[in-house]
Order: structure tokens, then sequence, then C-alpha cells
């Protein structure tokens, strides 16, 4: 295999894992995935390496993309920029429970 085959397919893997991470995998959204997918075979077939080279640039600049507005927005969440944390505060509470092989209470509700 060589190195530009080699960096595409590395380049593909962390692009999709970025669209399943941040976008999502069920099947409403799953064209996102479908549209990636059909684009990297579509770019198998060109043979000049300029353009190989240029697929591969915007692949890599469209996941950075992806995975900088994910860590932007977690941010945002993290400073409580005018944003109810209630749920995000029960989501991390309950993973830390569950990293210590605990569950949170039901809270009831009248």
């Amino acid at each position: 295999m060589s190195s530009e085959a080699l960096r595409a397919t590395m380049v593909y893997r962390l692009l999709l894992k970025a669209v399943r991470k941040h976008i999502g995998n069920d099947e409403a959204k799953k064209h996102f995935k479908d549209y990636v997918s059909q684009e990297f075979r579509k770019s198998s077939s060109i043979s000049d390496p300029i353009s190989v080279q240029e697929k591969i640039k915007l692949a890599r600049d469209y996941t950075f993309l992806l995975n900088s507005v994910h860590h932007h927005k977690d941010l945002l969440f993290s400073y409580n920029i005018a944003v109810d944390r209630s749920d995000e505060v029960k989501r991390i509470l309950g993973k830390s429970a569950a990293s210590v092989g605990l569950q949170l209470p039901e809270v009831y509700q009248p």
C-alpha cells in the first residue's frame, strides 16, 4: 500500500469516527456517513497526485472542524454560558457513579 493510500485510509477512518461521534449514528443521520463514503469512493479513481492531496487535506480539515465545533460546544457548557446545565450535570454524575459501580437514585417527582 502506498503512502498516499495509507494516509487516505487514516484520514477516512478519522473522519468517519468524527461523524459517528459528533453527528450521530442513528438512521435519521445516516446520510452524512453515506456522503463521506461516497466521496471517498469517487476520489479513489483520481490519478492526479495534486488532486488527491487536496481531497485528503479537505477531509482532514473537515474532521478538524467537526472535532473543534464539538470541543467548543463542550467549553461553552463548562463555562455555563446561558445554558441550563442540569442535564449535563446529571450525565456527568451518572458517569462518575458508574465508574465506581454505583447508580444514581431516581428523583421523586410528584
